[in-house]
């Protein structure tokens, strides 16, 4: 599942485990509380890190408790996830710190969003991929997955190759496409980078809620899908 820590002025959220932290109702409570947990205790001059234990960051949707109760109710429940996922992501961003995903293990389909729902991404070289599953399994993009990538992808070939081609990107490949913003050599050295990256933003004491804002003001697009933009307020004090 998950579990939630604070170190100085960094929160870890960890999906803990060795499975492949597929993003069920349980796990996406799990992580959304954590998340009002990290809110609450937020003040200036703090930061985020997700990371994942073993091979994978998170492979998305939990199919097998979808399917489980037949094909015709099936596509409720993955409806059901789907509709449960969004508001997750809203919640990410709409976070009064800056967060970095540490991507130490494969990340696909709902585990890539999660992923790049954080304002940083960084990711080990050694094992791992970035992939969208859906169209080799035969499923369509919610409307808020699509829009998220084109907010945080900016290259239509790097979208291309994710949606169309159903890439598997490996990390340094992901850097020159502009997915995430470093590649190291292992788990380990990813969530160290990770670290020093999040002490170098602490170290600036911003406000919260400013930097909130202004994260919301830089995705319009993205936080009228989600429902965020009556909560964008103007940054400027001028």
């Amino acid at each position: 599942m998950c579990t939630l820590e604070k170190r100085g002025n960094i929160f870890f959220l960890t999906l803990t485990g060795d499975d492949e932290h597929r993003l069920n109702p349980k796990l996406i409570d799990q992580i959304r509380s954590a998340l009002r947990q990290v809110r609450a205790e937020s003040t200036r001059g703090t930061a985020l890190v997700t990371k994942g234990e073993g091979r994978f960051f998170s492979n998305g949707f939990d199919l097998a408790w979808a399917q489980a109760v037949g094909e015709s109710s099936s596509r409720q429940r993955l409806g059901h996830m789907v509709n449960l996922f969004k508001p997750l992501i809203a919640d990410l961003i709409s976070l009064p710190m800056p967060t970095i995903a540490a991507v130490s293990g494969h990340a696909a389909a709902a585990g890539l969003m999660l992923a790049l729902s954080h304002d940083y991404v960084l990711m080990r070289r050694d094992k791992g991929v970035l992939y969208m599953s859906e169209l080799d399994i035969g499923l369509p993009f919610p409307e808020y997955f699509m829009t998220l990538m084109r907010s945080k992808i900016s290259s239509p070939i790097a979208r291309r190759n994710v949606v169309l081609k159903a890439a598997k990107v490996k990390a340094d490949e992901a850097v020159k496409m502009g997915m995430i913003d470093s590649a190291h050599d292992s788990a380990e050295e990813t969530v160290e980078a990770a670290m020093r990256l999040a002490e170098q933003l602490i170290g600036r004491k911003w406000d919260g809620e400013i930097y909130a804002d202004i994260r919301k003001a830089s995705f319009p697009e993205l936080c009228e899908v989600l429902g965020l933009m009556d909560k964008v307020k103007a940054p400027s004090k001028l």
